[in-house]
C-alpha cells in the first residue's frame, strides 16, 4: 500500500532529515514509529501527506508516485488520508457534529450523506452525546476524539496519528487508543507516532528511527 524507496531528506544547511529510508507497509497494518524528539518521526508522516517532498527516492501509495503528483492534484491524495496531530485544530465555532461535517462537506459529500454518516461516526469515538457541543464545552480528550472522528469522516485508506495522546490524561489516552484498537480490528491502516512505550506496544510493528534512519523493525508479539 505504501513503500519508501530509498527515501532522503536534507533541508537547507545541509540538515539530514530522513536518510536512505526503504520501507514498506501493507493494507490493514498497524504501524508504530518510535524515536527521540527529531529523529526524522513525523518528517516521515509529512512526506506521506505530500506536505514536504523528498530529495531523493520515491514514496508511493497504491503504485502511484505521490512525489510526482502536481500540486493542483494534492487534494485528491489528501482524501485518502485522514490525519489527527496532537495540535488539535478544531473549528472553535462549530460544534463537535459541524466540525466532523465540514470535513464531509470538503469531501462532496451530499447533506443526505453527511446526515447519515456523522452521527454514525460520532458513535465510533464514544461522543454521540457530544455532538451539539462546542471545542471550548469538552476536555482535552473528547476534542481529540472529535479530531479523529473529522479525520475519519471521508472514509480514508490510510490513518496518520502524531503523538496523539500528548497533553492527555492517561483516562483520555486509553480510551484514545481503545478507538484506534477498534478501527484496526476493522481492517483500518494506522501509522502512529508515540514515545509512550505502553501505546506503542499495542501495534503489530515497531519502527525505530534515530538521525534520519531506520534502526531496527520489531514485529510486536505482546500484542
Amino acid at each position: 500500500m505504501i513503500k519508501f524507496d530509498h527515501v532522503s531528506k536534507v533541508y537547507p544547511k545541509n540538515i539530514i532529515a530522513l536518510e536512505n529510508i526503504s520501507l514498506e507497509i501493507i493494507q490493514g497494518e498497524f504501524i508504530c514509529l518510535v524515536g527521540r524528539s527529531g529523529a526524522g518521526k513525523s518528517t516521515l508522516l509529512r512526506m506521506i501527506t505530500r506536505e514536504d517532498s523528498p530529495t531523493d527516492g520515491n514514496i508511493y501509495i497504491e503504485d502511484i508516485d505521490i512525489s510526482r503528483i502536481p500540486a493542483k492534484n494534492l487534494s485528491y491524495l489528501r482524501r485518502k488520508i485522514g490525519v489527527v496531530f496532537q495540535d488539535i485544530k478544531l473549528i472553535p465555532s462549530r460544534t463537535a457534529f459541524e466540525n466532523v461535517a465540514y470535513a464531509m462537506e470538503a469531501s462532496g459529500n451530499s447533506i443526505d450523506e453527511i446526515e447519515k454518516d456523522v452521527p454514525l461516526i460520532l458513535d465510533l469515538v464514544g461522543l454521540s452525546e457530544k455532538r451539539d457541543a462546542f471545542p471550548n464545552e469538552l476536555s482535552g480528550g473528547e476534542k481529540q476524539r472529535v479530531a479523529i472522528a473529522r479525520a475519519l469522516a471521508h472514509k480514508p485508506l490510510l490513518f496518520l496519528a502524531d503523538e496523539p495522546t500528548a497533553n492527555l490524561d492517561n483516562q483520555s489516552s486509553e480510551v484514545i487508543m481503545e478507538i484506534f484498537k477498534d478501527l484496526h480490528r476493522e481492517g483500518q491502516t494506522i501509522i502512529m507516532v508515540t514515545h509512550e512505550e505502553q501505546y506503542a506496544r499495542l501495534a503489530e510493528k515497531i519502527i525505530k528511527i534515530d538521525d534520519g534512519k531506520i534502526v531496527s523493525t520489531t514485529k510486536n508479539r505482546s500484542r
